[in-house]
């Protein structure tokens, strides 16, 4: 069950990172910044996706550690694009949250998946 709804916010928040992409190239006219926080934003649930049919637990926690190094570097982009004004607070706190969210779930994922493939 929570690796589908890891798997449902991961793809919620790819879709709000893509639609970030967009305003900031149309409004801003930024296109540096939006695709690096493009990549990394929609890498988190593509990579959940490739887990999922990883050839061992190994993979499957390689995969999912993988996504958690994206998600961290989705929250540095998003504190980028905030502290240089292309983001107000409300949006950033709203995408942060969600970001801190998949962090947490991909940790706890991280470490339920090593503790199983260590009792085996």
């Amino acid at each position: 069950m929570s690796k589908s709804i890891l798997r449902d916010k991961s793809y919620i928040f790819a879709i709000r990172i893509v639609k970030l992409m967009q305003f900031l190239q149309k409004e801003n006219k930024e296109f540096i910044l939006s695709k690096q926080i493009l990549r990394s934003g929609t890498s988190i649930g593509a990579l959940l996706r490739e887990a999922e049919f990883g050839q061992s637990k190994k993979d499957f926690i390689n995969k999912l550690s993988i996504s958690l190094k994206e998600a961290n570097e989705t929250e540095y982009w998003l504190c980028l694009l905030h502290d240089t004004n292309y983001i107000d607070l409300e949006l950033f706190q709203s995408l942060q949250s969600d970001c801190k969210g998949l962090i947490a779930m991909l940790v706890s994922s991280i470490k339920t998946a090593k503790k199983i493939k260590n009792k085996k």
